[in-house]
């Protein structure tokens, strides 16, 4: 019995070291010919993003040095629109960064929707798109947890920082091309939707 359980724990080491050796094999593999390494300081030909067209939520894809649309609020507070995108799925992601230019901490509980099932406490789950011919107003959009499809956790931004941010929202119908996005406490930003 002895024996047995050394033999198993033997098998279960050497699978282990021959799993991360492959793992240092397929990751030292990495580049191939024609692509620039990371490091070679070399950059990407024009018109190729290093970055995934469409990623999962929490990460945002947007070409961060695009602006489609810009917010200023109170205390200094920015928001840059870098792409307002409707993805094959059915919805339209908003991409931006917050900036905080105040001089004091930035906290985003204004920014969240009034529901009392929203688990975070500190999200934009209170943004809107609208389309204004239509006259329709539409939610960002909200998983089975009950969190929202946009940033969370989005707290104690200090003066000077900067911060990624996301909403995922439904599609308005293909003819709706212009939308304006909104966040409490924010002027609107009139902002068109690319495919």
């Amino acid at each position: 019995m002895n024996i047995r359980r050394t033999t198993k724990a033997a098998r279960g080491a050497v699978a282990m070291a021959s799993a991360v050796g492959l793992a240092l094999v397929v990751a030292g593999c990495g580049g191939g010919e024609g692509g620039a390494k990371a490091t070679d300081g070399k950059k990407p030909p024009a018109g190729h993003s290093a970055a995934p067209k469409e990623s999962g939520p929490g990460t945002p894809a947007a070409d961060s040095d695009q602006v489609v649309g810009e917010m200023k609020g109170p205390d200094g507070i920015v928001i840059t629109l870098h792409s307002v995108a409707r993805d094959t799925g059915g919805f339209v992601t908003v991409n931006g960064t917050v900036t905080n230019r105040g001089t004091r901490v930035f906290n985003a509980v204004n920014w969240r929707s009034n529901e009392t099932e929203l688990k975070s406490r500190s999200s934009i789950s209170g943004a809107t798109l609208v389309d204004k011919a239509g006259k329709k107003r539409y939610l960002v959009l909200r998983d089975t947890n009950g969190e929202c499809l946009c940033t969370t956790a989005l707290n104690a931004l200090m003066p000077g920082s900067s911060r990624p941010i996301f909403a995922q929202f439904p599609a308005p119908p293909a003819k709706v091309t212009e939308v304006d996005f909104q966040l409490p406490t924010m002027p609107p930003a009139s902002v068109q939707i690319t495919d």
